[in-house]
């Protein structure tokens, strides 16, 4: 397993406390350098990106040669 795959399935395992810190992350940004718009933005799309709805397992990997399904819709 490369280093990609273990960084994914541990960000899949813990998407609840990687949301809390791209939210803390999100304000203290937002404070220093202004912009809370496009920051939460940001932060949205990185939350969705690893994973909905807080999941504390990694989704299973897709069989060689098939792409992985789409990302499901935001909310």
């Amino acid at each position: 397993m490369g280093l990609m795959d273990k960084a994914k399935e541990l960000l899949g395992q813990h998407d609840d406390k990687v949301d809390q810190g791209i939210d803390k992350l999100g304000e203290a940004a937002g404070q220093k350098w202004g912009h809370q718009d496009q920051i939460n933005q940001g932060a949205e799309h990185l939350k969705r990106m690893t994973g909905q709805g807080d999941t504390t397992a990694a989704p299973p990997p897709a069989p060689e040669g098939e792409a992985p399904p789409p990302p499901p819709p935001p909310h």
